[in-house]
């Protein structure tokens, strides 16, 4: 009997410390399953973010009055380009007619010169004279109603914008740099010289 019972302790023994054993291993797997459960945080799930308000769309009325502004905006520029090319085809129509006349006006110069030089020699029959002067107090007329004038010449200063210097005297009668004779007579249209004054200048 004691060999039995002295069996079947052993038997315990040798089957406890394998029981032993095997509980820590059991305790590992659980602190190592503990800690990986614990490092596992719960999945936050991504916020949302807030939707931008979408513009929108334009009504009939603005959509109306974006094209009325349009269309507004067009003729205003229009209308400045209109602007634009009526006085500038006013002012070249200006032009161009000053400068036609002015052409005229130099063809019947010459004989305004012929007329002035039969004029100053003078002539014994009366008639014939009043006839020239006649002419000439008609050819002036004409050049006036074209605002075509005669420039001043004897007796003023000398202005380079009016006159041209082809002689020089020395006078003691007369002031420095004034006109003592026109040899042919300059004319003005407007403020436009269309032929310079022939002058002889003193001192």
């Amino acid at each position: 009997m004691e060999a039995e019972t002295k069996k079947t302790e052993a038997a315990e023994a040798e089957e406890n410390p394998k029981q032993e054993a095997a509980e820590p291993q059991q305790s590992a797997e659980q602190e190592a399953a503990e800690p990986k459960e614990a490092k596992e945080a719960p999945k936050q799930e991504p916020k949302e973010e807030p939707k931008q308000a979408q513009p929108a769309e334009p009504t009939p009325l603005e959509t109306a009055q974006k094209a009325l502004a349009a269309r507004e905006k067009e003729y205003l520029y229009l209308r400045a380009e209109y602007d634009n090319f009526r006085r500038r085809s006013a002012k070249e129509k200006s032009e161009a007619y000053s400068g036609a006349k002015a052409d005229a006006a130099l063809k019947f110069l010459p004989v305004y010169d012929n007329l002035e030089r039969a004029l100053a020699q003078g002539c014994q029959d009366e008639a014939f004279l009043k006839g020239i002067e006649m002419t000439m107090n008609q050819l002036k007329q004409v050049l006036e109603s074209l605002d075509i004038k005669p420039i001043d010449a004897v007796g003023q200063p000398f202005d380079p914008k009016y006159h041209n210097a082809v002689m020089h005297i020395e006078d003691e009668n007369l002031g420095e740099n004034v006109v003592s004779q026109c040899f042919q007579t300059g004319f003005v249209m407007g403020d436009k010289v269309i032929r310079f004054a022939m002058v002889q200048v003193a001192n």
